[in-house]
């Protein structure tokens, strides 16, 4: 299956991820070993990314669903389950 995005083509679902969203996903998800103050510091960057594109979130919210919907689609299979009768409590009985 190819994936082609704004021109590029993803080989992998981490570069689909970060083509879509137009970020590395380390600056989201940060790096093994990353010490405080790198952590700090991409935690700014990442804030100030978002100030700059309020749409990032809802891009990125809409890329993870149809990612999962494509490649595990049971999850969105929703089946309702029945309600169970309610029971009364010994002792929460209304007089009549």
């Amino acid at each position: 299956m190819r994936v082609i995005v704004a021109g590029h083509t993803a080989v992998t679902a981490d570069e689909f991820v970060e083509l879509a969203l137009g970020t590395p996903l380390e600056l989201w998800l940060g790096v093994e070993g990353e010490s405080e103050m790198e952590r700090a510091a991409r935690e700014d960057a990442a804030r100030d990314i978002l100030a700059d594109d309020p749409t990032l979130v809802d891009r990125a919210s809409t890329v993870a669903a149809e990612t999962i919907e494509t490649l595990a689609p049971d999850l969105f299979n929703v089946v309702t389950l029945p309600r169970t009768a309610r029971r009364v409590r010994a002792g929460k009985r209304t007089a009549a």
